[in-house]
This record gives structure tokens, C-alpha cells and sequence, in this order.
């Protein structure tokens, strides 16, 4: 006995296009998170030269509100040291290094 093959068809699609965003919240995510990234860099730029030497290559993590920050080797004990304090805040995290950057590109 052969089989005959299956012909099924491709079906293309978002999973879950219900939460396709449209072009315009789109961008104003991109300018909110421009906005809060202008925020906190004024901060990490001013606390760089004071902290490079002894944490060079540690995270620092910054709440530009009350422009308190919190320092680890490890960037997610960074972030839950910040959490500790201000649980319902939002954070940027930098690299203590020449550019402040966290990962390769």
C-alpha cells in the first residue's frame, strides 16, 4: 500500500496579529526610550571619571529620577540591587568603560 503525500498548504501570518503595533506607536516607543537614554547619560558621563579606575569594566546601573545608581560585577545583581530600592522604576544600564557600552555589536 503507498502512501499519498499530504498536500498541505504554508499558512503565513503573525502568531499573534492582535498585537501587531502600527507605525506610529512604534516610533513613539523609539522616542521614549531615546528620550530616557538622554536622561541618564548626562549621569553615567559625569560618575565615568570617578568610577573607571577602580570598577573598569563593571555595570552600572542608573534610575535618572532620583539619579541614584548601583554597581556590580554582574549586571543582573546590578539591576536587583536597583529593584531593592525602587521596585517600580525603570533602569539603564551601562558598562563602566570608555564608550559605556554592555555588549559587542
Amino acid at each position: 500500500m503507498t502512501q499519498q503525500p499530504l498536500n498541505r498548504k504554508a499558512r503565513r501570518g503573525r502568531i499573534f496579529p492582535e498585537l501587531i503595533m502600527s507605525p506610529e506607536e512604534i516610533a513613539k516607543e523609539e522616542a521614549d526610550k531615546k528620550a530616557f537614554s538622554d536622561r541618564c547619560r548626562p549621569i553615567f558621563e559625569r560618575l565615568r571619571p570617578q568610577l573607571i579606575e577602580d570598577y573598569y569594566n563593571w555595570f552600572l546601573v542608573i534610575e535618572p529620577d532620583s539619579e541614584d545608581y548601583f554597581i556590580d560585577r554582574d549586571s543582573m545583581a546590578a539591576v536587583q540591587k536597583a529593584l531593592a530600592k525602587h521596585p517600580q522604576r525603570i533602569f539603564f544600564t551601562y558598562r563602566i568603560n570608555e564608550t559605556g557600552v554592555c555588549g559587542r555589536l
